[in-house]
């Protein structure tokens, strides 16, 4: 059966979404831990919070304060002494080097292990798996070699030419599901949106938590929230982000940008206005240097390199990742974290912070392989930890 499905990429939604509250008077402060809530009697008054990059403890105080936490939401609930039961339902997905469909492919039965198959930007990625786990491994979940099996023995009846391509790496997540139901799996607990307002739940004012739901719903997920805010602020305004495209999306295809910035786009223009949209015209373009490729498999250039530090807070290896998709490709970080993390000692002026940068970097990246760990991935980690115990000392 055909649908009107599609797919997404996460990483510019992300970034657009960001960028988006920026450009609204909004403040983003990455590396920033919700350490306490700030509570006066039965009335939160802000939140209290530690900067890791800085060690900086500040504290900020609003009228109303949104638990958006994700599967943190228990814990951020808990400091202001509020109990939310959630879920945590970890699921394992495999990304492939090649896009083996254009087209979302699904397995027409109940919600089960690696029953759909998504093709993102060069890649494809078949999931995902569902069972529950603890609330304090969140933080850090991998992907066991059991899971890894089922992906692919699943995978090929939706794709038989999944056992001859190349997997890329192995990632999970952690579904911030709300339920006290005992189902092991979490695949029968509702994906459905829960809002909820302490103040007639808990007899806590100032407080809202927003939870469950799924990437495909976090717009209205977004407005629910809002609109229940505003309700508590008495501001009657109906809400536009429905009509309203995110930066970058204003206009045309990726084609259509990269030509009317650039006569005769090079690859790597037309795939910088993929990942950008019509914000590409911001990148930093001074000299031909800006144009020199930083990550080959990805075709990420300097220029966007320094543009994602300048403008989209980057300040790490991974932020940088999350912007460009620089370390993403079937390399996995070989060459291009060592020169991404020059640009960035270069803006920074600390040479010594990217050395340790760079090693959690490539560590992450190996997380992502070790799972996946035979024939030429492991060929290629080998020949990266060559490269860098050699030259880096790492």
């Amino acid at each position: 059966m055909r649908v009107p499905d599609c797919s997404v990429d996460p990483f510019r939604l992300c970034a657009a979404n960001m960028l988006d509250a920026k450009l609204h008077g909004g403040q983003v402060r990455l590396q920033t831990e919700v350490t306490g809530i700030l509570r006066e009697g039965n009335t939160v008054k802000g939140i209290r919070t530690h900067n890791r990059n800085t060690g900086a403890d500040q504290e900020f105080y609003a009228p109303i304060v949104v638990n958006a936490g994700g599967v943190w939401g228990q814990e951020l609930a808990q400091m202001a002494g509020i109990k939310v039961g959630m879920f945590p339902a970890k699921g394992s997905l495999l990304i492939f080097a090649h896009r083996v469909n254009n087209m979302v492919i699904n397995r027409c039965r109940k919600p089960s292990n690696a029953d759909i198959l998504v093709p993102g930007d060069t890649v494809c990625i078949v999931g995902t798996t569902s069972s529950r786990i603890p609330l304090e491994e969140c933080r850090n979940v991998a992907v066991t070699p059991d899971e890894v099996t089922l992906l692919i023995t699943e995978g090929m009846k939706l794709a038989p030419r999944l056992a001859s391509t190349r997997i890329l790496r192995a990632y999970a997540g952690v579904r911030p599901l709300v339920s006290a139901d005992d189902d092991p799996s979490g695949r029968n607990i509702s994906r459905g949106i829960v809002c909820l307002d302490h103040e007639v739940r808990d007899g806590v004012k100032g407080l809202i938590t927003i939870t469950g739901g799924k990437l495909t719903s976090y717009r209205l997920m977004a407005e629910m929230a809002t609109d229940l805010v505003c309700k508590k602020l008495g501001v009657d305004k109906a809400c536009e982000t429905a009509i309203h495209p995110l930066p970058g999306s204003e206009e045309g295809s990726y084609e259509e940008v990269a030509k009317k910035i650039w006569e005769n786009p090079t690859t790597a223009q037309k795939v910088a206005a993929a990942r950008m949209g019509s914000r590409v015209s911001r990148i930093r373009s001074t000299d031909r240097r800006d144009e020199a490729l930083i990550c080959e498999c990805e075709q990420v250039t300097m220029g966007e390199i320094n543009s994602a530090i300048d403008r989209l807070e980057a300040s790490t290896l991974t932020d940088l990742r999350r912007r460009t998709r620089v370390g993403m490709g079937t390399c996995q970080g070989e060459f291009c974290a060592c020169r991404a993390a020059g640009l960035l000692a270069k803006a920074h002026g600390c040479i010594e912070k990217e050395r340790a940068d760079i090693d959690y970097f490539l560590q992450e990246r190996w997380k992502g392989n070790f799972p996946i760990g035979w024939g030429d991935t492991l060929r290629e980690a080998e020949y990266t930890q060559w490269v860098y115990k050699h030259v880096l000392g790492i």
